[in-house]
């Protein structure tokens, strides 16, 4: 077997790619990692430049992890800037630094991917994660993170190599519900009604939602799409990374694993969400509007999924990072998980006894969340 990095994802044959197991995640499908690159949405100005690791052996690629050189932490949403700074005030640098994970997207999913039934599969996990380090030691990178990362993936991760990190988004799943009624009838009383009261005020306000998949996006669409896009991140103070170009090609490629809902509002689009799905699951990515109107993020994002879920018989919604208003809307903690190497011995020391006081804030948290659960557990 022999290692190495490549710094184009290109250089991977999508035939190839399809034997490795990727759970049918659709952020780890070769459309999706190869449009990034090749629409220009990451790159050398974005500070993810391509470091891919992969192992092959005599039937060809093996192993395979998405992995990008980072100069900076934009776009990972697991966050290490104090980590960064507290270098920066050393007189160290940071970056570069390595990551293995999905540019801009906070989903959880193989991060050390195997090929289908390869008898080494997890030594396989282990070789690319000792590669990464390699890497670290031998090209300067100051550390390597990988995000988002599987049980299987973190328990691979397990030794005092690799600090472990915890934290929690919030998904909704579909316990068999017949229907939204089904759903809201699990709730609490309170909760209940208010989803209700949200609802028909969107209702009666004259709203209309279509969902289109991606192949019968016209070019009108994309464009009220991208448009949406822009805005919102740009509202936020955020840059909006990923390129038009990106959003046409997996659009098409993805089809109907690539969603757009659109809320119109006299006979106009004002308001629109995209959605990917695969592996049993539907992810809410982008949302936007060109028309403010109380509780229509609400019904876009979150109860449309919930309704497509529904109809589609999809097991489970992650409608994105973070979000504490999505536990009144059924959404439940979920735990994520990610796993870091630091070179420096004085600084993985101290990142380490940090982790420990954040893994009791993190549990703590999980603790008062219980709280706010929306659902009926008395079975009444």
């Amino acid at each position: 077997m022999q290692a190495r990095a490549i710094t184009e994802f290109s250089e991977i044959d999508a035939a190839a790619w399809e034997t490795l197991d990727h759970e049918d995640n659709p952020f780890l499908s070769y459309v999706f990692l190869h449009g990034l690159e090749e629409s220009g949405s990451i790159g050398l100005h974005a500070g993810w430049r391509p470091h891919h690791l992969l192992i092959e052996d005599e039937q060809g690629l093996a192993a395979f992890a998405p992995t990008y050189a980072k100069e900076n932490s934009h776009g990972e949403f697991v966050f290490d800037w104090a980590w960064a700074d507290a270098y920066q005030r050393n007189g160290m640098a940071y970056y570069p630094k390595l990551l293995t994970g999905v540019p801009y997207t906070p989903v959880t999913g193989p991060r050390l991917l195997v090929r289908r039934g390869h008898p080494q599969a997890a030594a396989l996990k282990r070789t690319l994660a000792d590669f990464a380090v390699s890497c670290c030691r031998r090209e300067g990178f100051s550390t390597w993170h990988c995000n988002f990362v599987t049980e299987v993936d973190f328990a691979a991760l397990q030794d005092e190599a690799f600090l472990r990190r915890r934290d929690w988004q919030f998904h909704w799943r579909n316990d068999g519900y017949a229907d939204f009624d089904a759903f809201l009838d699990r709730l609490k009383s309170r909760k209940r009604k208010n989803i209700r009261r949200e609802r028909d005020r969107i209702n009666k306000a004259g709203f209309r939602f279509e969902w289109k998949p991606g192949g019968s996006l016209t070019e009108q669409d994309l464009e009220f799409v991208y448009r949406c896009y822009i805005d919102t991140f740009r509202n936020y103070g955020n840059y909006p990374a990923l390129r038009f170009e990106f959003f046409c090609r997996i659009a098409r490629e993805l089809d109907e694993r690539f969603q757009v809902v659109f809320a119109t509002h006299e006979d106009e689009a004002v308001a629109m969400a995209v959605f990917l799905a695969g592996g049993g699951r539907l992810y809410g990515r982008y949302w936007g509007c060109t028309k403010e109107f109380p509780g229509l993020h609400f019904e876009t994002a979150y109860y449309q999924g919930i309704e497509f879920c529904l109809r589609h018989d999809i097991e489970v919604f992650e409608s994105g990072a973070q979000g504490e208003h999505k536990i009144p809307r059924g959404f439940l903690p979920v735990r994520t998980r990610s796993c870091h190497h630091v070179e420096h011995p004085a600084f993985r020391e101290a990142i380490a006894r940090h982790l420990e006081q954040e893994k009791a804030w993190i549990d703590a948290y999980r603790e008062q969340l219980d709280a706010a659960d929306p659902y009926r557990r008395d079975g009444a």
